[in-house]
């Protein structure tokens, strides 16, 4: 089978939501590059190895692919479409940079299977490791395997946003939490919460292809019991009503809710998250660009958080506040 790939050349800040308009617009399948120049230092601090070589992406852009059917597409109108919406970002102070998009006709076995080679086991904490489902892997006695398979949706490890908020999590997790994960992706914050020793964990998304990737890697783990996965609004799950309230399996307030979603959403619903959290509960907001960290802690601190930490990686930033007691 033939696919459309549709190439456009960025920034780092801007990919998330591209991504997004290529899922918005049916995409198939969205692959993400980051710069990998050879001045790029790369963490092996937890004995990570890594055999997808270093790129000459420049510094601070990036290259996402989204693949679409050559039967049922029509690629004129989305290559009109797309640079209408990546121009709207500079409206809400995403800046794509002098992006470029480029498109080509491409066999399926060219990308549907050929990113796995480069998934490997990845250990992103001291006590997290993530194992794709098709890699072998021995772990540590102290090691807690996360076994994955992301499909379409966000959330291998790889990405910075996506191992900041595993390693807070492992700061923050003591035994016993209820936690909701808003933006699940994968699903992967949320089996790690558990296997970090959460209680519970409700698992929300608005992607239809989050959750059922979700739910499928919640079974992977054997941990239907502990993690419920629903599509939701952020926390319009919380909100719902009467005949058609939802039977959740937390009880909220909650001790701990993570975010791993861009900085304009997570200001969107600050308040909403405050509401959700017990005195002396945690928030871990992550996904923001380091231009958008003065943005989030203000927004944080003038709903009433106290931020506690805030950890780095490349240009990524995760705060971590707590509700006052």
């Amino acid at each position: 089978m033939k696919w459309h790939e549709l190439t456009i050349s960025t920034t780092e800040e801007a990919i998330e939501m591209i991504s997004n308009f290529l899922h918005e617009m049916d995409a198939d399948g969205v692959s993400i590059e980051e710069s990998g120049t050879l001045n790029k230092q790369r963490d092996t601090s937890l004995g990570q190895w890594y055999e997808h070589p270093l790129n000459d992406i420049p510094e601070g852009e990036a290259v996402i692919k989204g693949y679409f059917s050559e039967v049922d597409t029509d690629i004129d109108a989305l290559m009109a479409e797309l640079p209408e919406k990546i121009d709207q970002l500079r409206e809400f102070d995403i800046d794509p940079g002098d992006y470029k998009i480029t498109r080509a006709i491409v066999d399926e076995e060219d990308w549907a299977t050929a990113w796995k080679q480069y998934f490997k086991p990845i250990r992103v904490s001291e006590r997290l490791t993530i194992k794709p489902t098709w890699e072998e892997y021995s772990p540590l006695p102290e090691e807690r395997i996360i076994e994955l398979d992301p499909g379409m949706a966000f959330g291998t490890g790889t990405h910075p946003t996506t191992a900041l908020c595993l390693r807070t999590l492992e700061t923050v997790i003591t035994g016993d939490e209820e936690v909701i994960d808003v933006g699940t992706g994968s699903g992967i914050l949320a089996i790690g919460a558990i296997l970090l020793g959460a209680r519970r964990v409700l698992a929300l998304d608005l992607d239809p292809i989050a959750v059922s990737s979700a739910i499928e890697n919640t079974k992977l783990n054997k941990l239907e019991d502990k993690i419920q996965v629903h599509l939701s609004d952020l926390l319009g799950v919380l909100n719902t009503g009467g005949e058609s309230a939802v039977q959740l399996n937390v009880t909220v307030p909650v001790d701990v809710v993570v975010a791993n979603i861009l900085a304009e959403i997570i200001l969107l619903f600050i308040d909403d998250v405050y509401a959700a959290l017990k005195p002396g509960g945690t928030y871990i907001a992550s996904g923001i660009f380091k231009n958008k960290e003065e943005a989030v802690e203000a927004g944080l601190a003038q709903a009433g958080f106290t931020i506690i930490d805030r950890q780095r990686d490349q240009d990524w930033i995760a705060f971590v506040a707590k509700k006052p007691e």
